[in-house]
């Protein structure tokens, strides 16, 4: 059990027999009454998202989550295949689990699969990714006074804003938390 003081962003916690991760959260001193603690939480297995308000000092289970190293091997319509590096184990995971990972996945790549009580419930991305530019325009020479962008399709199907520089071919850096371009490889 943790105090709601303690919530942070990220921070998995078990309610009413769910499971949930904090998205938001602020602690709030009222100068009459109280002080409380305004959470946004999103349940990890339908993925729905929830306002609660918790009184400060309130306790709340903490959901202890497993992260494990799994390298995604392919895909075959909705269904990912992973496989655990350490007992070579294989998991099939629908595109609804994964959220937005697929526009991010490379085969062979590494990533941490999420299991609560030995299930499947989530996936962490590396904070950045680095994928090939498969089509873009071409930028025109002059066109750079204000840091203009085009449009730019990676090779796993993703269109994102690139510099007017970056061509055909070029491997840039992509957050996956906000899906912006970052940097040139």
């Amino acid at each position: 059990m943790i105090s709601v003081n303690d919530l942070r962003t990220g921070l998995t916690i078990e309610l009413e027999g769910a499971v949930y991760s904090v998205v938001e959260f602020l602690h709030v001193k009222p100068g009459k009454g109280a002080a409380f603690v305004r959470t946004k939480l999103k349940n990890i297995e339908t993925g729905s998202v929830q306002e609660r308000t918790f009184r400060a000092g309130e306790k709340v289970a903490r959901a202890h989550v497993e992260t494990r190293q799994m390298q995604y091997l392919y895909n075959s319509g909705d269904e990912y295949f992973f496989m655990d590096m350490e007992n070579y184990d294989q998991i099939t995971l629908s595109k609804d689990d994964l959220g937005d990972a697929p526009k991010y996945l490379l085969e062979n790549m590494t990533i941490g699969i999420q299991f609560y009580k030995n299930r499947a419930i989530g996936v962490e991305l590396p904070n950045t990714v680095e994928l090939k530019v498969v089509d873009t325009e071409p930028g025109f020479k002059g066109d750079t006074a204000q840091g203009a962008t085009k449009p730019a399709t990676l090779e796993t199907g993703i269109t994102i804003q690139v510099p007017l520089f970056v061509e055909i071919g070029t491997v840039v850096k992509v957050d996956t938390r906000t899906g912006e371009y970052l940097s040139r490889a």
